[in-house]
């Protein structure tokens, strides 16, 4: 694709990068048959070359974003199936992240939704907040047909019927390997999934202390900064990375992490992008660092050599994330594990496209996101599962608030198959 910055503007790195991404597109359209949101509504400004040319005129023009293009690119949900899909290598990610920060510097958008992306960026990220939100939400969720938008309709569905107690394994400290030790990690442990469950991450712990890990949950780490970050928010969004970073650093500087383990595929894929978020910030080499120690649960685990399992005669139809599948290119390594324990593996069609969660995506586009839901839930149903598999809280959300199928963390079967207890969705089936 042919651009026409001016020099003053490729001056400005993040420019730069969007000039370099622009140009290595060659609107050959491979992006819209994978594009979720192409399918659903079936225009061109909804699917990612659309979306390029959008922003390509908002970028080269150096003009405030208008209505028209901040509509379509607030339906992206950031699946990043078209980075699968593009020959070219289009860094798609990169670019919409740069469009939403332009977006949210230089529009104003309508006081309901400011009001509604400001709660959601001060509650979510804080665990504690989040568990207060989602008590007072199950309260008011009968009278959920008498709220005006179908977003704050939304809201109040997220409230899960149980809010688990809080769990201490998530507090900070070091949690020793059971036997010898083979591997000292750091557990990422989130913020939205400690609130709505954390049987997640008691089971990653159980998991990887079992097979030779020394867990550290470091002191000062938070939020990885993904919610506000895809909100456009950059200030924020590094404010809450570098909290993460210094956290990490301070503990490979002490006594050294061979890894840092994360069991939330939306959160994965954000700090392994933190090098690229700090190119150009004082906090470069340890961002960079970070990013390279960062591995999603089931790369570390195909490490650690897990034991193989008796058959368990139970159906698991496995989830993709999106942010695992796409952002992180891992395809086959939860279903090579389950398989390992002694699992049956299925998969849905179409186990590319996305279910419609995508962090708050649920929640601002719910009419967009419902349907990519029952298509998805569809699929999954059609397998005749036991259970359903996935790696990210946000797809367990979207997915089990459409189904009776258990759903469940992929590492919470692998738990129970290496000694751990049933998982508790199964247990209440």
């Amino acid at each position: 694709m042919q651009t026409t910055f001016s020099d003053a503007q490729l001056k400005d790195p993040a420019i730069k990068r969007s000039n370099e991404i622009l140009r290595s597109c060659v609107h050959c359209g491979f992006c819209t048959a994978t594009c979720p949101t192409y399918q659903v509504l079936g225009d061109e400004l909804d699917s990612p070359r659309g979306r390029i040319y959008l922003i390509k005129d908002m970028l080269e023009n150096d003009r405030p974003a208008d209505a028209r293009t901040v509509k379509h690119i607030d339906r992206c949900l950031s699946c990043l199936a078209c980075m699968t899909t593009c020959p070219s290598g289009v860094h798609y990610m990169h670019l919409v992240d740069h469009a939403r920060a332009h977006i949210e510097k230089t529009y104003r958008r309508p006081l309901f939704e400011r009001a509604l992306r400001w709660t959601l960026a001060r509650i979510i990220p804080y665990p504690y907040r989040f568990r207060l939100a989602l008590l007072a939400a199950k309260i008011g969720k009968p009278f959920a047909f008498l709220m005006p938008d179908a977003r704050l309709r939304a809201m109040l569905a997220m409230a899960p019927k149980v809010i688990p107690p809080v769990s201490r394994n998530d507090d900070p400290q070091v949690l020793p390997a059971d036997g010898e030790r083979r591997m000292r990690v750091a557990l990422m442990t989130g913020c939205a999934q400690r609130a709505l469950n954390t049987d997640i991450n008691d089971a990653t712990i159980r998991l990887l202390r079992r097979l030779g890990c020394e867990v550290v949950i470091a002191r000062g780490m938070g939020c990885c900064g993904a919610l506000v970050h895809h909100m456009g928010k950059e200030d924020e969004s590094h404010a809450a990375a570098a909290r993460n970073i210094r956290a990490w650093t301070a503990e490979a500087d002490g006594d050294g992490l061979d890894a840092i383990v994360i069991n939330t595929s939306g959160c994965g894929t954000t700090v392994k992008d933190y090098g690229h978020m700090f190119r150009n910030d004082a906090l470069a080499a340890d961002a960079a660092r970070v990013s390279e120690l960062a591995v999603d649960v089931s790369e570390l685990l195909m490490k650690l050599d897990m034991p193989e399992g008796a058959a368990k005669g139970t159906r698991v139809a496995y989830h993709a994330a999106c942010s695992l599948q796409h952002g992180q290119q891992i395809k086959t390594y939860p279903k090579d594990l389950l398989k390992r324990a002694g699992f049956e593996v299925v998969e849905p069609a179409d186990s590319h496209l996305c279910c419609g969660s995508a962090g708050t995506y649920n929640l601002m586009q719910p009419e967009i996101s419902a349907q990519l839901k029952v298509r998805k839930v569809r699929t999954l149903e059609a397998k005749r599962p036991d259970v359903i598999a996935a790696g990210n809280i946000g797809c367990m959300m979207q997915i089990g608030g459409g189904t009776e199928v258990p759903v469940v963390h992929t590492v919470e079967l692998l738990d129970w198959a290496t000694g751990g207890p049933t998982p508790r969705a199964l247990d209440a089936a």
